[in-house]
């Protein structure tokens, strides 16, 4: 049994880069075109969503979302989420309709097509680098004066399996309170079950998404950053706690 298992884990990892893949293939012109022009890019969003939305379901995997508010399209926010997987990343595309752009870290940059549209569209950092760090800054504003989104996974990193929820790093936190945007808490419990970063494990099923209300910044400074930082934590460090009983 346990050898048909490993099978089972080792064709299961093919897969999902197959699926990763094929409909990059099969969009290839249009995106393409989508990364001509930073004025295109909600078209490249649009593309995104049906990519990470071919994969979850090619997967096996079906997503449930509870929402506490709503957002509205053409207002810019920064959204938060626990970081377990790479299911994270086609998991917050297909829940935001509002166009954003990952802040993420370069080495995804490596895997093939892939990562050619990640590092023209993303906002790629070296968290070894301060100079790196301060130019994700810049970057960062400029597509927030543009009227979109950013999303930042603010645990940095995808903890070790036995860590629920690591200490969130201050930038999010200080990118929503200079441009006083919202932070939408999102807590994804499931997706550590459906596809974590062990390479033997993981099968279909449901991945569980709950959008938080949102915590504003009008009129908070940058003292307030470590205040605002915290309660993000919280909100999702409760529910995980919760949805783990």
């Amino acid at each position: 049994m346990r050898l048909l298992k490993m099978i089972f884990w080792i064709l299961w990892r093919v897969w999902f880069y197959v699926l990763i893949a094929l409909p990059i293939i099969l969009m290839f012109p249009l995106l393409l075109i989508s990364i001509s022009s930073e004025k295109l890019y909600p078209f490249f969003f649009k593309l995104a969503r049906i990519w990470a939305k071919f994969i979850l379901f090619g997967m096996g995997f079906y997503y449930k979302v509870e929402r506490e508010e709503e957002t509205q399209l053409g207002k810019s926010y920064m959204f938060c989420a626990n970081h377990t997987s790479m299911t994270d990343i086609m998991l917050m595309l297909a829940i935001n309709k509002n166009p954003f752009v990952f802040v993420g870290k370069k080495e995804l940059v490596k895997i093939p097509l892939f990562g050619f549209f990640y590092k023209r569209t993303c906002i790629l950092v070296d968290r070894t680098s301060q100079k790196s760090r301060m130019e994700v800054y810049a970057r960062a504003q400029k597509r927030l004066n543009q009227g979109l989104s950013i999303c930042i996974f603010p645990e940095g990193k995808v903890p070790e399996e036995h860590i629920l929820l690591d200490e969130f790093k201050d930038g999010a936190f200080r990118l929503a309170i200079e441009h006083q945007i919202p932070i939408v808490p999102m807590t994804f419990p499931d997706n550590i079950k459906r596809l974590s970063y062990t390479f033997f494990s993981g099968s279909p099923g449901k991945m569980r998404a709950k959008v938080h209300h949102f915590i504003e910044t009008k009129g908070l400074t940058s003292a307030d950053k470590v205040k605002i930082k915290e309660q993000t934590r919280a909100v999702i460090l409760n529910q995980l706690l919760e949805y783990n009983q």
